[in-house]
């Protein structure tokens, strides 16, 4: 990819970047659990009926793992926020990799011009 093609595309990343709004790490499990309380329907040997769905958000942040349950009413939110959060990732993994390339196309441009200027010189 040439170089202002490659910047083009890192100047629509940033602007895209603008627009991807709340956001926070981590994974949604949906959870069935049993109570354990005898002759609750939760532990029927024949056809249990768990009690749930419950909502677990995981993360892990600055090394420190974390886990909470969200209620359901906040189910669409948080889901909405994991969607900005891997869009976020995947962008600025996009960019990197972009500015890795940029770099290193530069520097080998820059090589070339001093191998130039080296010959015109002698």
């Amino acid at each position: 990819m040439k170089i202002k093609k490659m910047e083009s595309r890192v100047e629509k990343i940033k602007l895209e970047l603008q627009k991807v709004g709340e956001m926070r790490p981590g994974s949604l499990n949906k959870q069935m659990t049993v109570c354990g309380r005898s002759g609750c329907v939760c532990i029927d040997p024949n056809k249990p009926k768990k009690h749930g769905p419950y909502f677990q958000l995981s993360y892990v942040h600055q090394g420190k793992s974390t886990s909470q349950f969200i209620q359901r009413e906040f189910v669409s939110t948080v889901t909405q926020q994991l969607k900005n959060y891997k869009t976020f990732k995947s962008l600025t993994m996009e960019w990197v990799d972009l500015a890795l390339e940029i770099a290193k196309e530069k520097l080998a441009a820059d090589k070339e011009q001093l191998k130039i200027k080296k010959k015109s010189d002698r």
